[in-house]
């Protein structure tokens, strides 16, 4: 007899991305069947994952009274939130220990919770208002005081953020320009965040395993020069790179990206996302991922075309 897992965020990247691994890999799929939390079922991308047989189920994690009965029954438990959706350290600290008191209370074995670095602890202090970090950081520190098996999924920045609001822009010579407030040599961790299921198998294998540790993922550190090189590469275009003054950022991140971004000026350049341990911990990761991960070049092609007339 199979096991629930259920996932929150399933019509969202991580979520939406696990389950599809799971769906594609026989082998999960003799282990586990699929919940999928949304706060609207009617939406298409709920509708069709409840075609692909994916239980489907309504919850809103700003109402902590409903997720009690939407993880009912599940053996594990993914759980994520959304900080940008409203920019919000407080409301993203009470949406996931609401997650994690709800998979207690409905006795839930296994609790995968999506985290990032305490930015202020890394930092010793000097960085203290990266909130899109903290939040999710200070709810893995309360998940680990509770009964239930835990582990941390711990994503690098999304290569999908340079389709959304990061694309290089057009210099009006043929050539195009990323521009970002970090230095040209940061070190900022990839993924490619539909590679989220190939970190995750390890943990649904075997639980015990992993308990309390922490999954570093990525497919490795780019520069920004580095990222532009891959560019260049792939489309044949020619792309620089401009590192520029927080407030005048390009591309069409929103005003609350822009605040956050710049209060957290120096995490890539100084900390490297992760902190100092981050490439040995990304190391370990990779030993216990059996899937290729996605590179960054692969992205770029998969992704083409990047610029008009290309």
């Amino acid at each position: 007899m199979t096991k629930l897992l259920t996932v929150f965020g399933s019509t969202g990247q991580q979520g939406g991305s696990l389950i599809d691994y799971v769906l594609k890999h026989p082998e999960l799929l003799r282990l586990y069947h699929l919940r999928g939390i949304t706060r609207d079922v009617s939406k298409a991308n709920a509708v069709a994952l409840k075609e692909r047989g994916v239980e489907i189920v309504q919850a809103d994690l700003n109402d902590p009274a409903s997720l009690v009965a939407a993880v009912s029954g599940s053996y594990a438990v993914f759980g994520v939130t959304n900080f940008w959706e409203q920019a919000s350290q407080d409301i993203e600290i009470a949406q996931g220990k609401a997650i994690a008191d709800a998979s207690v209370a409905a006795g839930v074995s296994l609790l995968i919770w999506s985290s990032l670095p305490n930015i202020t602890k890394i930092s010793e202090g000097k960085l203290t208002a990266v909130k899109h970090f903290d939040g999710k950081a200070e709810v893995e520190e309360y998940i680990r005081t509770l009964p239930i098996l835990s582990v941390f999924y711990m994503p690098g920045a999304y290569m999908q953020n340079y389709i959304a609001y990061m694309r290089p822009q057009p210099k009006g010579d043929g050539t195009y320009v990323l521009s970002q407030p970090t230095s040209p040599t940061a070190q900022v961790p990839m993924i490619d965040i539909t590679d989220t299921g190939k970190y995750i198998a390890p943990i649904l294998f075997d639980p015990a395993k992993y308990t309390g540790k922490r999954f570093t993922c990525a497919t490795a550190f780019h520069t920004p020069l580095q990222l532009v090189e891959g560019w260049t590469k792939v489309t044949g275009k020619q792309v620089s790179y401009s590192s520029i003054d927080d407030d005048a950022s390009a591309g069409a991140i929103t005003p609350e990206m822009r605040a956050e971004l710049k209060k957290s000026t120096g995490l890539m350049d100084d900390y490297s996302y992760y902190g100092p341990t981050g490439k040995k911990d990304l190391e370990w990761t990779h030993a216990q991922v059996k899937d290729k991960l996605t590179t960054w070049e692969e992205f770029v092609q998969a992704n083409e075309p990047w610029f008009e007339g290309a």
